[in-house]
């Protein structure tokens, strides 16, 4: 990909002074032509970058503006080399390990040390999203609408999109787009997406970047409370915290959170069995009741 390799010829010249164009083709298997747009493309991003005719010549970044090579320290690009690493858990491929082999090759002592510190983002649902991944990026490079179904709470509806980011968070993959029947930036989880085509050609608009913020995506409505079963306690701990309990004195833990909706305060209870008892708010103990009440009478007719 022409990122990956942007990326490799800007750590080469920071690690050496010169370099050809033919050395650069070779050492990314590619021609001296798609070099030499790799380095136009570079000078128009702002690096500014010199080429040298004759014996002599070569690329090299113009002097007074080039980037003190300890800025990259060993604990620096161990984790550049993570990131990149992590990225061959959802390409389906190899590239960035290739990459990765590229970028630390002559690079003398500036990548030793350990790399501890292994990243998968590709979820339980790799062999699915690998492909979404790579058709949504390369639309996204392409600048192509493209078109789903969509499965939401709410029903599943038809798409049209101008896809811009992809974005891994809470666990999961997201496309942050224009949607054109909302007229307005959205988040779509690839997992609810299928049935994914790439159409026309678009005009970028200006991005902002999604507002991630608990109280922006998870606002608070419903404040929670609730006696868990201490054989529960993981679950607290992991799912919110060991500040979201306190014990109690015959060893069950008060719990107490806040939820966006009564539904998930509902299924979240309901989870948990015969270990946990909501106690506020009040009118969605009515409701637990009668959730239970819905799944007794369904089994009981079924027997």
């Amino acid at each position: 990909m022409k990122i990956d390799r942007m990326i490799g010829i800007l750590s080469i010249l920071l690690q050496q002074e010169k370099v050809t164009a033919p050395y650069l083709a070779e050492k990314f298997e590619v021609s001296r032509r798609t070099i030499n747009r790799d380095i136009e493309a570079l000078c128009m991003a702002g690096i500014p970058l010199v080429t040298e005719q004759g014996a002599k010549g070569g690329v090299s970044i113009m002097e007074g503006y080039k980037m003190d090579k300890t800025l990259l320290s060993t604990s620096d690009m161990q984790a550049i080399l993570a990131g990149l690493r992590s990225l061959d858990s959802v390409s389906g491929t190899n590239r960035y390990l290739q990459l990765m082999e590229k970028l630390q090759a002559g690079a003398s002592n500036l990548l030793r040390g350990d790399q501890h510190i292994l990243i998968d983002l590709s979820s339980w649902y790799r062999d699915s999203l690998t492909p979404k991944i790579e058709q949504i990026h390369d639309a996204i490079c392409s600048q192509q609408k493209i078109s789903f179904v969509y499965y939401a709470p709410k029903g599943e509806s038809k798409r049209e999109v101008e896809p811009y980011d992809l974005i891994f968070q809470w666990s999961s993959w997201y496309l942050w787009g224009w949607c054109r029947a909302r007229q307005d930036f959205r988040l779509f989880k690839l997992n609810r997406m299928a049935e994914i085509q790439a159409g026309e050609s678009f005009e970028k608009r200006s991005v902002p970047l999604p507002d991630f913020s608990p109280e922006h995506v998870f606002p608070g409505v419903y404040s929670v409370k609730a006696l868990i079963h201490p054989s529960f306690k993981w679950r607290l701990v992991e799912e919110y915290g060991l500040e979201s309990f306190t014990q109690q004195p015959d060893g069950t833990l008060l719990f107490s959170a806040k939820f966006t909706d009564k539904t998930s305060i509902i299924c979240w209870i309901a989870s948990f069995g015969d270990g946990a008892e909501l106690l506020e708010p009040e009118e969605l103990r009515q409701s637990m009741l009668a959730f239970g009440e819905g799944i007794r009478r369904k089994y009981a007719e079924g027997k």
